[in-house]
């Protein structure tokens, strides 16, 4: 039976069963700075104190009514502090992606009604400053970098008094876990934001339930390096999961120090998504492509061996010593490059390309897929740590304690349980079109491999008709081009088309290797890609691919793209999905290349 948490007793929780000298931790001036249980505790009560006294308040405790406190900021101790904080005051949370845009911004301040913002920089405060105009219900802008083009943080934590305090614990006791503890907006592909209503029964309810699943066991010893988006329900969710467990939490610098923390730290684990772990493996491949002789050969073989692998299968004793002797020679080293201490790494966001899941495993390197939207608070299902065999490479892993699940006729995943949100704000329309007799209708399609495992098949709305009539499934034929190294992103394209063609971006690193070995000079990714045997390559490459699939799945022409998706440039959401719709009107004009034949 779950006790009834909210997500702000995860410091009076900790406090009472392993209080921690770090607790939280972030680099300053190059050392790191830890914060105790107790000074994280002080802290954020004085905080809420200060937001009191500038009158944030529950109010009547309903989603409208309750103030809303906005955040828009990197990963940081002071993310999580102002979240505990405005929670123990029962206003709102409302997190903002920093890549957010002017108008998306606009949208969310005044659907939301935002009263006050806490920002990291003076980049972000300047956006704000941009719309803030716009939005009548806005009072006032703090920043957590010190700036003097407006007011610091910490002037709100100043104004804690000890009768704001004693107050502040009166306020906490009246809040019930069924109050909303965040409106996350979802940035999706197409239209204005939508916000997603999670209440701390929803998020509490997927903390435990993960907990005891995948397990996370009490920890106070270990400790997480957090760099994915904090704003992101997964990173979110998880945070309270190690807070609850008593793991200390190191916040990376920047996504591009990752590597410099990891080794610094050594933590026991962290969570990512695909396309990082995609990075990494292209980065260790880079590496490998630099050695010569014998230490070359030895690195690809060991790769080879290490793609085989299945954790569901003996492959016989000459297998086993064979990965015994790649994972002292050359895997050792790819640990190290982790830190030397990781005992999980947990993925989600996408589907994760399999043959990377299988190197990753065999190399003791052990990466867990799972999912989960953002409407379930987040997780659905995820691939166990304990027992072993309850990992199933290729599949999101069995279902969490605690959840329904069912399949509808055309495939659609259907989540039933305490984590389903409460709706969507203001939108009591689509809330009805999304859950419906208490099952979210999460519009990805999935099958059950042996009963058991939940592998996702595609999106809903990604699946597409030829003009032949038959229906293709995007997703699992881009998953599977990406396990070529040469592969760095791509699309499949077809809709209402005589077949099938895909939009290429290569992997530009591995092209400037490719390309002196077979007689060319690499200048330009322009002029790559125009290059005859580099397109000759291509060719065959998705020719032998195209034999995992059937004729009307089979990509018959494609274009390579020069530049590659990113955030910046507006293909890729803040969690690195592609957005398609956007691709595809960008690359418009490549696409009819394709199909003008």
């Amino acid at each position: 039976m779950l006790k009834p948490y909210r997500l702000f007793d995860a410091v009076a929780f900790q406090l009472e069963k392993f209080p921690k000298q770090e607790m939280i931790a972030a680099k300053i001036d190059g050392v790191w700075k830890p914060y105790s249980t107790a000074a994280v505790s002080d802290i954020t009560n004085r905080l809420s104190a200060g937001l009191l006294q500038l009158g944030v308040s529950g109010n009547d405790f309903t989603p409208e009514g309750a103030d809303k406190i906005a955040i828009i900021s990197n990963n940081r101790p002071e993310w999580l502090l102002t979240d505990i904080a405005v929670q123990q005051t029962g206003a709102i949370l409302v997190p903002i992606y920093p890549t957010c845009s002017a108008q998306e911004l606009e949208f969310i301040f005044n659907d939301a009604s935002i009263k006050y913002v806490f920002v990291s920089s003076e980049e972000l405060l300047l956006k704000v400053r941009s719309i803030s105009n716009n939005v009548p219900s806005l009072r006032n802008i703090y920043t957590f970098d010190e700036t003097p083009q407006a007011d610091h943080w910490t002037k709100v934590l100043a104004a804690s008094t000890p009768e704001l305090l004693a107050k502040v614990e009166e306020v906490k006791a009246k809040i019930d876990w069924e109050h909303l503890a965040t409106i996350i907006y979802t940035s999706g592909t197409t239209g204005q934001p939508k916000g997603v209503m999670l209440t701390h029964h929803n998020i509490i309810s997927n903390i435990f339930f993960s907990k005891e699943s995948f397990p996370f066991e009490d920890s106070p010893e270990s400790k997480v390096l957090s760099f994915l988006p904090l704003n992101h329900i997964f990173e979110k969710t998880v945070t309270y999961i190690y807070l609850f467990s008593g793991i200390s939490i190191y916040y990376a610098e920047s996504m591009d120090k990752i590597a410099d923390n990891l080794r610094e730290i050594k933590p026991d684990g962290f969570t990512t998504v695909p396309r990082l772990l995609e990075k990494v493996f292209e980065k260790i491949m880079s590496k490998g492509n630099e050695l010569t002789g014998i230490k070359r050969k030895l690195f690809f073989w060991s790769v080879s061996l290490a793609g085989k692998y299945d954790n569901k299968k003996d492959f016989g004793a000459w297998y086993n010593f064979k990965l015994k002797l790649a994972n002292k020679l050359v895997f050792s080293k790819w640990r190290e490059a982790l830190g030397g201490n990781i005992s999980f790494i947990v993925t989600g966001g996408a589907a994760c390309n399999e043959k990377l899941l299988r190197i990753f495993n065999a190399a003791q390197i052990p990466v867990f897929e799972g999912y989960g939207p953002t409407e379930n608070s987040p997780v659905i299902s995820v691939n166990r740590k304990i027992p072993k065999e309850d990992k199933y490479f290729g599949t999101t892993g069995p279902i969490i304690n605690g959840l329904a699940v069912k399949l509808a006729e055309d495939g659609e995943i259907l989540v039933k349980g305490p984590t389903v949100m409460k709706g969507y704000y203001k939108r009591p329309d689509l809330t009805a079109e999304t859950v419906i007799d208490g099952w979210l209708h999460t519009g990805d399609i999935g099958v059950f491999i042996d009963n058991r495992f939940l592998k996702i098949t595609d999106r809903k709305k990604e699946l597409f008709k030829t003009s032949g009539g038959k229906y293709v499934a995007p997703q699992p034929i881009e998953n599977k081009l990406k396990e070529s190294p040469f592969v760095e992103q791509v699309i499949v394209v077809g809709s209402e088309r005589k077949f099938v063609g895909a939009l290429i971006v290569p992997s530009f690193s591995m092209l400037k290797q490719w390309m002196p070995q077979n007689g060319l000079t690499f200048t330009t990714n322009e002029a790559a890609i125009r290059e005859q045997k580099v397109l000759d390559m291509y060719k065959d490459l998705v020719e032998n691919f195209n034999k995992y699939f059937n004729h009307v799945e089979q990509i018959k022409r494609f274009e390579l793209l020069p530049r590659e998706w990113s955030i910046e440039t507006g293909e890729m959401t803040p969690k690195l999905s592609l957005k398609r719709k956007i691709v595809m009107e960008k690359y418009r004009d490549f696409i009819e290349r394709i199909y003008n034949l």
